[in-house]
């Protein structure tokens, strides 16, 4: 997978030898894999990273539609000129010539098109291989020919009337090719062709070639047919050596026969959005509201979370009973929902425990933070989420669960970002009239992000998305969503990101309110978003009925009741809510928090399987006589001791179901408190799992917190760019034979037991083996199986490399002569 042919990657790095600093500067930037530790020593070892197609697949998803329409048109030419690729584009003139130059300049900048000293265009060799039939065209003439024998040649060129330089195959295969690279003489020659034979050869042409010819079993055929057999004796069409499958019509044949009229697709200038009036202070105002709705909604269902994990699903996940339950008691719709859980999950404020997902020690922390400062943390999850919150159905419409575990989607980021993209390209002052038209502009940025099934328009559950979050507002970038735009993702710049984006949040939101406003009618209303404190004592003492830019609570004897049970005394209780009061309690609130404390203890409970004491003689008998209470199984033993056959929870449940107020009593005779009992999960392991990182800092997940630390220091680009510009043209390879050393131990051990890997990936393997980082390889089993793993704890033992891999989830044991590549991770 890793390994390029050298004429590909030597042509690259002749064409960087003549850039100058800033330009190769530029290139860095736009691909920064090639610039991760170790650095690039020379032009050459940079070319060989850029030509590396797991590095071309992490820059195609930034490329917008024109860059992808014109590399497709120039990997469908054999041998293309700028002028060639201006005529099949029609791009000669006018706005779409301009188009053009600009997209080869983006594709040069990100080094996967180049123009030689001949004119003529080269592609990456990845990129061009991307493609299995570009514009619906087969593979060029000399390919198809390349299994012919010479006499096949003669007797094709006979039959074309083309004389070759020498009669060898290399000279007949020549004249053949330039014979056909004519669309004129081409197209005579198919003018002079029979009836049936021209029709089946314009149908061809027509007909877009999807897949790759299929593979027929059973006998060849023995002879073609009488309208194909005219145009194969002239390589107008391809029979396989052996006759197997249909024939295959050469690339530079079916552009002559489609005609000068015939365009490949180009869209160069991007769809229009109708846009309305929306000011800044509308923006600001719309998003401070969406923002602090959401802040609200995740507070609330992580706090469910926390108090009930939700359970995991045999296959994985969270699935769609729970999420109804955590939705209805946190009072919103599943869309929030998916996306609480999924960010928190990437920000580790959840993790894995068993057939549970449950809170980590980071969301207690997290919890008691001001809510700019909780949201800003999962918009940072949320900008970095490799795939989309909100899919709740796939293409079958059937339900999905939340916390899955899906493969990385990196169509997923590209298209979160191009989405705040399209929104900023509005002019200011100005929002999009209907979101739905972000998503098609969203399209021809990011042509290669991934859509969901479930979207009506375009990319109509990720701008809903945008939308809660308060990052995209009356269809304009909010100051939540331009500091988003403004984090690059480089590690160097996670620290002044999370500031920037948490100053945003901090302006658009306000602080948490502490104070609460208590009502004759014994609610608690909230304005604004609760202190962790002033949340936690009034789900204590109280129930929530509703939540959002206001929360309300109502007390019950039942909730003072739960209050009175956690070890709060009444007054104690009073003295609490009176301090986050507005104004004076109320005296109905008062009343029953006094009442209530009246009959609380008046029973109380104890383990002997168990025993009911107290000190009223005529209370225990009026229990011991209680019909409802007659399952228990009571028995008086003395005036004021009853003895039970339930045990002690069901018991005080019972006798608090009966409309008594037990408590419960530890073996010493105190009384028990009963506090919440939060579960917490484990914190998650460092190595080979993300260690989260405190709250409001970048999420952390496996690819992340391998790439943060293979980042190393922060790389400075421009003084990077200068010293491979003043470089030797050619790094020679070490050999200690020659005087030349290794640069550590390692590389020499390596390289004497890897001998599928170019030097560049020894220096890769090794670096990553002596600084303990992550790493990305190409491993081919004794099965003859081809796979890429993340390893991640690597030793080196040669001939093996010992490492946990992810993809097993497991140790395992790599034999280094089975490794043919290597990517930093």
């Amino acid at each position: 997978m890793f390994p390029i042919g050298k004429k590909s990657g030597s042509a690259l790095a002749a064409w960087l030898r003549g850039l100058d600093a800033p330009a190769l500067e530029r290139i860095l930037a736009a691909r920064p894999d090639a610039a991760t530790a170790p650095e690039p020593r020379s032009v050459g070892e940079l070319a060989d990273r850029l030509q590396r197609p797991a590095s071309v697949a992490l820059a195609l998803p930034r490329l917008t539609l024109p860059c992808l329409q014109v590399a497709e048109a120039a990997a469908a030419l054999p041998s293309a000129s700028r002028d060639d690729l201006a005529g099949l584009l029609d791009a000669t003139h006018g706005e779409r010539a301009d188009g053009l130059a600009a997209a080869l300049e983006a594709l040069a900048d990100r080094a996967l098109a180049w123009s030689d000293g001949d004119g003529r265009l080269h592609l990456a060799a990845p990129l061009r291989n991307a493609w299995g039939s570009p514009l619906g065209l087969d593979a060029p003439l000399v390919r198809l020919l390349a299994g012919s024998s010479s006499d096949d040649l003669a007797r094709m060129a006979a039959k074309l009337g083309v004389k070759p330089a020498a009669n060898r195959k290399e000279q007949r295969l020549a004249a053949l090719v330039d014979h056909h690279g004519d669309p004129a003489r081409v197209a005579a020659l198919v003018a002079k062709a029979p009836a049936a034979t021209r029709e089946l050869l314009e149908r061809r042409a027509r007909e877009a070639r999807d897949q790759p010819p299929p593979i027929i079993f059973g006998a060849p055929q023995t002879d073609s047919p009488p309208a194909e057999r005219w145009a194969v004796e002239r390589g107008l069409l391809i029979r396989d050596h052996y006759r197997y499958g249909p024939a295959r019509m050469p690339a530079e044949v079916a552009l002559a026969l489609r005609g000068t009229g015939w365009h490949a697709p180009f869209t160069p200038v991007p769809p229009g959005v109708r846009s309305v009036p929306a000011t800044a202070a509308e923006v600001e105002r719309e998003a401070a509201a969406a923002s602090m709705a959401f802040a609200a909604h995740a507070t609330s269902v992580l706090r469910v979370c926390a108090a009930a994990p939700p359970a995991r699903l045999k296959s994985g996940g969270v699935g769609a009973r729970e999420l109804s339950r955590i939705g209805k008691a946190a009072q919103c719709d599943e869309i929030p929902v998916r996306l609480v859980l999924e960010t928190a999950s990437a920000a580790g404020l959840m993790a894995r425990d068993g057939d549970r997902v449950a809170a980590t020690a980071a969301y207690d922390t997290w919890a008691e933070q001001e809510p700019a400062d909780r949201l800003a943390v999962l918009l940072r999850a949320w900008w970095a989420l490799p795939l989309t919150p909100g899919a709740g159905r796939d293409e079958d419409g059937k339900a999905l669960p939340a916390l899955a575990g899906a493969p990385p989607c990196a169509g997923c980021v590209q298209a979160r970002h191009g989405l705040l993209t399209a929104a900023a390209q509005l002019p200011a002052g100005e929002g999009a009239a209907n979101p739905a038209d972000l998503g098609e502009l969203l399209g021809w940025l990011r042509p290669l992000a991934d859509e969901l099934p479930q979207d009506a328009t375009p990319f109509a559950t990720l701008i809903r998305e945008a939308e809660l979050l308060g990052a995209l507002a009356l269809g304009a970038v909010s100051p939540i969503g331009a500091a988003l735009l403004a984090d690059g993702g480089g590690a160097a710049d996670d620290a002044e990101a999370a500031r920037a984006l948490t100053d945003a949040c901090r302006r658009l939101l306000p602080a948490a309110s502490g104070s609460a406003r208590f009502g004759s009618d014994l609610t608690a209303v909230v304005t604004g978003t609760p202190s962790a404190h002033l949340h936690a004592l009034l789900d204590c003492a109280a129930d929530r009925e509703s939540a959002g830019a206001a929360s309300v609570w109502r007390f019950s004897p039942g909730s003072v009741r739960r209050a009175l049970d956690a070890g709060l005394t009444p007054d104690a209780l009073a003295a609490d809510l009176a301090a986050v009061a507005v104004e004076p309690l109320p005296q109905p609130l008062c009343y029953l928090i006094h009442d209530t404390a009246r009959t609380h203890g008046r029973v109380r409970v104890a383990a002997a399987a168990c025993v009911i004491h107290g000190q009223e003689p005529a209370l225990l008998a009026e229990l011991a006589a209680h019909r409802k209470l007659a399952p228990l199984g009571l028995r008086q033993l003395a005036p004021t001791v009853l003895i039970s056959r339930t045990p002690p929870d069901k018991t005080l449940a019972a006798l608090r179901a009966a409309g008594y107020a037990p408590v419960a009593e530890k073996p010493d005779g105190t009384v028990r408190i009963e506090r919440a009992q939060h579960h917490r999960a484990a914190d998650p392991l460092r190595s080979p799992l993300p260690s989260p990182r405190p709250p409001g800092g970048r999420p952390r997940t496996r690819r992340t917190e391998a790439r943060s630390a293979s980042a190393g220091p922060s790389v400075d680009l421009r003084a990077l760019a200068a010293r491979l510009r003043d470089a030797p043209q050619d790094v020679p390879e070490p050999d200690p034979y020659d005087g030349r050393p290794y640069a550590s131990d390692t590389e020499e051990i390596i390289a004497g037991h890897a001998r599928n890997l170019s030097f560049t990936d020894v220096r890769q393997l090794a670096h990553a083996v002596d600084e303990k980082l992550a790493v990305t390889i190409e491993y081919v089993a004794t099965s003859g199986n081809a796979t890429v793993r993340t390893l991640s704890r690597l030793a080196l033992d040669a001939p093996y490399l010992n490492a946990w891999c992810h993809l097993r989830d497991d140790e395992r044991v790599f034999t280094l002569s089975r490794i043919h590549g290597v990517m930093p991770e």
